[in-house]
């Protein structure tokens, strides 16, 4: 193609949602006030957008974009996924796994230290009530599970509607060695809600 018809093909697209995506790797955040994004995430903006960082912890860092225009956020080409939450619906996401959300979303960042071994701090995720769009990410297309399921802490994105807890299987550490997180396990209980993961085990950063 040509140059003006490269120019078209790719340009962002008008109008649409606050969250709305460019690609499945590219968001497009319309800035009109405040929104909560994923600390070094954004990709290019335009407008009058200033940048504070906001609450931090092992896994999550989350910055405050304020002001008006376009900002666009991408993460290491994972793909983006949109949950629009009711007034009162809540997620927990996975720390690494958080891109965007609304200013009208109610967060707050979590330790699930009961997972053992899967690392020194356990595992952060973001706890989010609506009403309001969030943007996840996840490494290929998710699987949307139901419980009761146990998980791979690694592969785990986010869920909501179900306790978590945490399980050791015996038989895996014999099969595949102590050190493997698989060992470890995230266990949700009851028969409502859903679980996320993907085709991929993301570690998260040790402290």
């Amino acid at each position: 193609m040509n140059v003006d018809e490269f120019i078209t093909a790719n340009e962002p697209r008008e109008g649409g949602e606050a969250l709305q995506l460019e690609n499945d790797k590219l968001l497009d955040v319309t800035v009109d006030g405040t929104v909560i994004a994923k600390a070094g995430s954004m990709i290019a903006y335009s407008g009058d957008i200033s940048f504070a960082g906001k609450s931090s912890a092992e896994g999550t860092s989350v910055m405050e974009a304020t002001g008006s225009g376009h900002l666009y956020l991408a993460d290491a080409e994972k793909k983006i996924q949109l949950l629009e939450l009711e007034a009162g619906e809540d997620v927990s996401v996975n720390g690494n796994d958080v891109l965007a959300f609304e200013s009208s979303v109610n967060y707050e960042i979590r330790t699930i230290k009961s997972v053992a071994g899967f690392s020194a701090g356990g595992l952060t995720n973001v706890f989010l009530v609506g009403p309001g769009c969030v943007a996840i990410t996840t490494h290929g297309e998710p699987l949307v599970l139901r419980p009761p399921v146990r998980t791979d802490p690694s592969a785990t994105v986010a869920w909501s509607g179900t306790t978590s807890g945490s399980h050791v299987d015996r038989t895996l550490s014999n099969v595949i060695g102590q050190s493997s997180d698989e060992t470890y396990q995230l266990e949700f209980s009851g028969t409502e809600g859903f679980v996320v993961v993907q085709p991929y085990e993301e570690r998260q950063p040790q402290e």
